[in-house]
C-alpha cells in the first residue's frame, strides 16, 4: 500500500472537511477506500485502517446525511478487531448516535448514546466529548 494513496488522502480530506469543502473531502477519501480492510497486523503501528470511513461519516454528518453517516460509522463498529486501541472506535459510537439523530431515528440515537456512555462510564467526567454526549443524550430523554 502506498503512503500517498492512503494517509496523504486522509490528511488532505481532513483539511478539506475543516475548510467546509465536504464534497472535495469525499472525493479524496474514495481513493483510499480499497485499503480500509487491510490487515490489522499491517496497521498495528499506524492505528485503525478505518480513517477514510470515519471521515466520510463525519463529512456525511456535516452535510446532514444521517443515514449515509451512520453506515460509515457502522463499518467501524462492525470490525472492532481492526480498531485495536484506535480512538476512532469509541468516537464512531458517538458519531453513530448523532447520525441516527440527524436521520430522525431517535430510538436508535438513544441506544447509540447509551452505548457510548456505557463505554465511557469510568472516563474523566470533564472530558469535552463526554460532556457533549451527556448533554445531547439528556435532550433525548
Amino acid at each position: 500500500m502506498s503512503f500517498n494513496v492512503y494517509w496523504i488522502q486522509v490528511i488532505r480530506a481532513s483539511l478539506e472537511l475543516i475548510r467546509n469543502h465536504s464534497e472535495r473531502a469525499i472525493e479524496l477519501l474514495q481513493r483510499s477506500a480499497p485499503y480500509e480492510m487491510a490487515s490489522q497486523v499491517t496497521w498495528s503501528e499506524l492505528g485503525g485502517p478505518y480513517y477514510p470511513a470515519y471521515l466520510r461519516g463525519a463529512t456525511d454528518f456535516a452535510l446532514h446525511r444521517g443515514t449515509a453517516a451512520a453506515a460509515e460509522y457502522q463499518k467501524i463498529l462492525d470490525h472492532p478487531d481492526f480498531m485495536l486501541a484506535c480512538p476512532l472506535g469509541a468516537q464512531a459510537r458517538l458519531g453513530l448516535a448523532r447520525s441516527f439523530l440527524v436521520a430522525g431515528d431517535t430510538a436508535k440515537a438513544r441506544a447509540g448514546y447509551q452505548d457510548f456512555l456505557t463505554l465511557w462510564k469510568d472516563a474523566d467526567p470533564d472530558i469535552l466529548i463526554l460532556k457533549e454526549a451527556k448533554a445531547e443524550y439528556a435532550k433525548l430523554r
